[in-house]
């Protein structure tokens, strides 16, 4: 039984889940980007290719039916996939980018301390390390 509630708790944690619906969605995202690249952009490069095949070049070494066949135009259509959907990926998560309108969170400003050189933030009055008094103007009268 043990071991039965040490995997409940290993499937049940968030990074778990999150792989798992990362590999869902990955999956999904292939499809489309696939049917993206085989049903749109390779016909429109076929219009440049004047609709060359490459996959058919070969080069035959030997001769008779067990001759080596080095079929280098698939390696070329191979290369040519790759680029479009890399293409195609570059320019569909720039455009996610660009749509979400992420901000970058700005890290808070923040100043060395003249005493031991912590960080501390930029409107901090005493230092929290050493707690030297950085700004006298600062300190309330009631805590002076």
């Amino acid at each position: 039984m043990k071991i039965v509630k040490e995997f409940k708790d290993f499937v049940s944690r968030g990074n778990v889940m999150d792989l798992a619906v990362a590999v869902v969605m990955g999956a999904a995202f292939t499809a489309i980007i696939n049917s993206l690249v085989d049903d749109i952009i390779t016909p429109l490069l076929s219009l440049v290719t004047g609709g060359y095949d490459f996959s058919k070049l070969m080069i035959q070494i030997g001769s008779g039916d067990y001759a080596a066949k080095l079929t280098y135009g698939a390696f070329i259509s191979s290369i040519i996939t790759f680029f479009a959907i890399a293409l195609v990926v570059f320019f569909f998560v720039k455009g996610i980018n660009k749509l979400s309108n992420r901000k970058k969170e700005e890290a808070p400003a923040t100043k060395p301390c003249p005493y031991c050189a912590q960080d501390i933030p930029e409107v901090a009055v005493r230092c929290p390390s050493c707690t030297t008094v950085l700004d006298e103007t600062k300190v309330p009268r009631s805590l002076r």
